[in-house]
């Protein structure tokens, strides 16, 4: 289906065509010239040949990076289905590069990306508009205007490409995993849903490259420009080195969910969220951080993570470590090289309290019960 043809389809969808009527507090020829501009600010292209090739100019960055890849048979499941809405967490403007790469090794042609439109400026603009293939999204907008022109073009978009978004809307600042946003998800319920399944994915970084800008900004309350978070990205990079799960849930498939309710909405959008949650790999870094107090002996350390891992263990969670002595050891270690923690001998102090605290938080949604609040 071409750009064109989307274009077409979407002003004949009735949710929208009722827009393009003559109305006396909206006059159809000024709804449609803001429904165009929408649409062409959605238009968006993959070149796969060349998606693939980023691997080489972006090999600085994805070598610091082991991505390890789980259950990736959910994925292909999908695929086999029909199309696919790849739902994520969100924790680090990595997650756009390792995620759809992720599915690249494993044979699986990389999806449309939403991403926020903030991220569409200069060269990496054109870069998603031309070569990733990501659809600019206005996250706080309430036009309604626009709000149906967007699940229009995803509704139609999935009848030929699978999409991949992100469920918090933007990063988690504090490490938590938010609350979810539906409209996309509504947008997947009035495509051809026989055809459409969600498949649900967590990312785990044992150490996000971007965390200590991200804490300062939640405790600032105050966002920086894209330009300037990206320049200290790159400083931060220095001597930088992780590693990121990738994890698939197995898909949901979406016929079974009425389009024009809101009881199922909300019931998809809470199983969606409960299986990113669970599939969400606890990573050594965030055992140690849940545990950590301002000063502590090695010995106190083992010893609740001792308790902390047995009750994860208990309760399903998708372990990266089984004993709490191995948490001890990679987690210490990999927070200490980052400047978190300092040793001392035997005891260990915190240095970086917000950093810290950030990566507790990452792992809070599988020792407390979830919020049951949608956006």
């Amino acid at each position: 289906m071409s750009p064109d043809d989307i274009r077409r389809a979407v002003l004949e969808r009735e949710d929208v065509a009722k827009y393009l009527r003559d109305d006396p507090h909206a006059p159809a020829a000024d709804a449609r010239v803001r429904i165009e501009s929408y649409l062409e600010e959605l238009r968006t292209t993959q070149r796969y040949r060349f998606y693939r090739a980023l691997r080489h100019p972006l090999y600085p960055i994805l070598r610091k990076v082991e991505h390890i890849a789980e259950h990736v048979e959910h994925a292909r499941e999908g695929v086999r289905r029909g199309r696919v809405v790849y739902v994520s967490n969100h924790k680090s403007h990595l997650d756009y590069l390792i995620e759809p790469m992720v599915l690249i090794d494993a044979g699986i042609r990389p999806p449309l990306l939403a991403a926020g439109i903030n991220l569409f400026g200069g060269a990496l603009g054109l870069l998603h508009k031309h070569v990733t293939g990501a659809v600019p999204i206005r996250r706080n907008s309430k036009d309604p205007l626009y709000l149906v022109t967007l699940r229009a073009y995803i509704a139609e978009l999935l009848k030929e490409r699978d999409l991949l978004y992100y469920a918090e809307g933007g990063r988690s600042y504090t490490g938590e995993l938010k609350t979810p946003k539906t409209g996309l998800l509504q947008a997947a319920l009035q495509a051809d849903r026989e055809q459409v399944s969600i498949v649900p994915m967590a990312i785990a970084y044992d150490l996000v490259l971007e965390e200590r800008i991200i804490t300062r900004e939640a405790s600032r309350k105050r966002k920086r420009l894209f330009a300037q978070e990206v320049a200290e990205m790159v400083r931060h990079a220095v001597g930088y080195e992780t590693r990121a799960f990738v994890t698939f849930a197995p898909p949901v498939p979406l016929g079974q969910f009425d389009p024009d309710s809101r009881r199922d909405l909300v019931a998809l959008t809470h199983q969606v969220h409960d299986a990113i949650g669970r599939s969400h790999k606890v990573l050594p870094t965030a055992l140690v951080a849940s545990v950590m107090r301002p000063h502590m002996s090695r010995v106190e350390l083992q010893s609740r993570l001792e308790d902390l891992v047995g009750k994860l263990a208990e309760a399903g969670a998708n372990l990266s470590v089984r004993t709490a002595r191995q948490a001890a050891l990679e987690g210490v270690s990999a927070l200490v090289a980052r400047d978190v923690l300092v040793e001392e001998g035997q005891t260990l102090r915190v240095r970086d309290r917000l950093t810290l605290r950030y990566y507790a938080r990452s792992i809070e949604h599988l020792l407390t019960p979830p919020r049951r609040t949608t956006h």
